[in-house]
C-alpha cells in the first residue's frame, strides 16, 4: 500500500536507537540496584515512587485505546488509514517508561523486601514498557515504508497481554490476594473452586462453631488482622519489615520491634499504633484504610493480655462478659474461607465485672477544659485513662500562658501535638511529669535546645518532631539517651549533617527524617 502523501518518509533510525537503549536501561535497573532496602534509600526516592499508582493509568488507557482503534479498523471499509497512530503509541510507550521508573523507586522505597509478587510485577512492568516501545517502533517503520505490518499488530496484541498480567500482580499488591473474588456470588465462587460464603453459618454453609469452642487466634484474631492489616503486611507487601499473616511472624514483629508483647497489650506495637490519633503519622492502618473498631481492639487486647496463646479457645482463656459481647459483634471467619457471625448462647457468658474505663475524676477534668481547648483532649481508648492532645484547632492561639492551664492533667498525656503554636521551652518544661509520653510534635514552634533538656527525662518517647525549630547540634546530641526513640524529625533546623550522621551511629534503630 502506498503512503497517502505520495512521499517517502525517512526511516526512524534515531528513534530505534533511543528505544533500544531505553529497553536496555530498564532491564539494567533492577540488576544493578540489587535487592530493595527501604532503610537505606533517600527520602526523594520514596516521594517520587508514590506517584507510580497515578502514572500507571495513562499507558494502560492508551494501550486499551490503541487496541480498540485497531479492532475498529478491521470493520472499517472507508477509512483504511484509521487506527492507532504513531503519536498515540509513542505517548503510550513514553508514559509506560515513566511509570516503570516510578514503580522501580516505589519498589526500593521499602515494604516490598522479599516479595516475589512485587519483583514479578516490576519485571512485568519492564516487559510491558519494552513491548510498547517495540510496538511504537514497528508502527513508525511501517508508516515510513508506507505499508502494513503484522509485526506491529502482534506487538500491540502482545503488549495488551503483558499489561493484563502485570496489572493483575499490581492489583494483588495493592488490595491483597483474592480481592476480585472476595465478594463474588456463590455460583461464581463454586465455578472458581472457592468456598461459598454464607451470611450465617460456617465454611461451606455449615453451622458456625459455638463461641465457646472458637480458637481465639485462628477463629477470631487472625480474621480481624486479615481484614485490617494483612493487605500491607504479607509475603508480597512487607511494610515496616513486619508480616502479620502467621502467628509466629506477628509475634516476631519488624523494624519497630516485636509485634506483640505476650501478656502486655499496652506495650504491644500493634495496639500502640492502632490507638494513636488518626492524624498521627504513625497511626495504623494509614489514611484511607479502615482502622480497628472498638470491638476488634477489645478482643485483641484481651487476647494479648491473656498470654496470646495461639491454640486456646474462648472458654480456656475465660473470656469475660464484655469480650464475649465484642466477639459476638464480629465477623470472625477468614475472608479466604467464608464469613460467619458467632452467636453467644444466653447462658454462655460468665459473670464478670464491667470493663474499666477512664477515671471518672479525670473525665470530669477534661470536660472542664472543653471550652478553652475544643476537640483537643481525648482519651486514647474507651478502656484507658491515657490522654492525647492536639492543638490543631488552636494553633496560633496556643501560647505558654494558655498551655499552662492544662497543668493538672499533663501527667496523663501519652501524645502531644503542639506544632505550629506559639509555645516555647516554658511549655515543654511543664511536660517533665508526663512520664508516659510517647509522641511529641514541636514543629514550627519557638522551642530551643532548652526543651530537649526536658525531653531526655521522658524515657518512653518514641517520636519527636523538631521540624522548623531552632535546635542545634548541642541539643539533639542529648537525645541519644532515649532508649525507645524510633523517629526523629530534624528537617529545617540548625542541626548540621555531621551531627545527624553521629546521631545515626548512636541511634541505629531510629529513623531520622531530614527532608532529603
Amino acid at each position: 500500500m502506498a503512503a497517502s502523501s505520495g512521499t517517502t518518509t525517512r526511516p526512524p533510525a534515531l528513534l530505534t536507537l533511543v528505544g533500544l537503549l531505553t529497553i536496555g536501561s530498564m532491564v539494567a535497573m533492577p540488576l544493578l540496584a540489587g535487592a530493595p532496602d527501604g532503610e537505606q534509600v533517600a527520602g526523594w526516592v520514596k516521594f517520587l515512587g508514590r506517584f507510580h499508582p497515578v502514572l500507571l493509568h495513562l499507558p494502560i488507557g492508551i494501550v486499551s485505546l490503541a487496541l480498540i482503534l485497531e479492532i475498529a479498523r478491521i470493520f472499517s471499509k472507508d477509512k483504511p488509514n484509521s487506527g492507532a497512530g504513531s503519536l498515540v503509541l509513542g505517548l503510550g510507550a513514553a508514559s509506560a517508561v515513566v511509570a516503570v521508573i516510578a514503580g522501580f523507586l516505589l519498589y526500593h522505597g521499602g515494604g516490598y523486601e522479599g516479595s516475589a509478587t512485587a519483583e514479578r510485577h516490576l519485571w512485568g512492568g519492564i516487559i510491558f514498557a519494552s513491548a510498547m516501545i517495540v510496538t511504537f517502533l514497528a508502527k513508525a517503520w511501517t508508516d515510513a515504508a508506507g505499508g502494513g505490518s503484522w509485526l506491529y499488530k502482534l506487538a500491540l496484541l502482545g503488549s495488551s497481554g503483558v499489561m493484563a498480567f502485570a496489572s493483575h500482580d499490581g492489583g494483588t499488591l495493592t488490595h491483597g490476594e483474592g480481592y476480585l473474588t472476595d465478594e463474588a456470588p456463590a455460583p461464581i465462587r463454586k465455578m472458581l473452586g472457592l468456598p461459598v460464603k454464607e451470611e450465617k453459618g460456617g465454611e461451606n454453609g455449615g453451622p458456625a462453631k459455638p463461641v465457646a469452642e472458637q480458637v481465639v487466634y485462628t477463629d477470631v484474631v487472625a480474621p480481624i488482622l486479615e481484614r485490617r492489616c494483612v493487605a500491607c503486611h504479607n509475603p508480597d507487601k512487607i511494610k515496616g519489615k513486619f508480616r502479620m499473616d502467621t502467628y509466629e511472624l506477628l509475634v516476631k514483629g519488624g523494624k519497630e520491634g516485636s509485634g506483640i508483647e505476650l501478656g502486655n497489650a499496652a506495650k504491644s506495637n500493634i495496639i500502640i499504633r492502632s490507638e494513636l490519633p488518626r492524624e498521627d503519622d504513625e497511626s495504623m492502618p494509614p489514611d484511607g484504610k479502615t482502622p480497628l473498631n472498638a470491638n476488634e481492639l477489645a478482643v485483641i487486647k484481651w487476647w494479648i493480655n491473656s498470654g496470646a496463646d495461639p491454640k486456646k479457645t474462648v472458654t480456656e482463656l475465660s473470656a469475660p462478659a464484655d469480650v464475649l459481647e465484642a466477639i459476638g459483634k464480629l465477623e470472625t471467619v477468614s475472608l479466604k474461607t467464608g464469613v460467619a457471625k458467632v452467636e453467644i448462647p444466653g447462658d454462655a457468658a460468665p459473670h464478670a465485672p464491667a470493663p474499666t474505663g477512664p477515671d471518672a475524676a479525670l473525665k470530669k477534668q477534661l470536660a472542664g477544659f472543653a471550652k478553652d481547648f475544643p476537640g483537643s483532649l481525648t482519651f486514647e481508648s474507651q478502656q484507658s485513662s491515657a490522654v492525647t492532645f492536639t492543638a490543631v484547632s488552636l494553633r496560633g492561639n496556643l501560647d505558654d500562658k494558655v498551655f499552662e492551664k492544662l497543668s493538672p492533667v499533663l501527667k496523663h498525656f501519652v501524645t502531644a501535638d503542639l506544632s505550629a503554636t506559639k509555645i516555647t521551652d516554658k511549655s515543654v518544661a511543664l511536660l517533665a511529669g508526663s512520664e508516659n509520653l510517647r509522641m511529641i510534635r514541636l514543629s514550627e514552634t519557638g522551642v530551643t535546645d532548652a526543651a530537649i533538656d526536658t525531653l531526655v527525662k521522658l524515657p518512653k518517647l518514641e517520636s519527636v518532631n523538631l521540624y522548623g525549630t531552632a535546635v542545634t547540634d548541642a541539643g539533639v546530641s542529648k537525645l541519644t539517651v532515649l532508649p525507645n526513640l524510633k523517629r526523629l524529625y530534624l528537617w529545617q533546623t540548625k542541626v548540621t549533617p555531621a551531627a545527624i550522621e553521629e546521631l545515626k551511629k548512636k541511634l541505629p534503630k531510629c529513623e531520622i527524617v531530614t527532608g532529603v
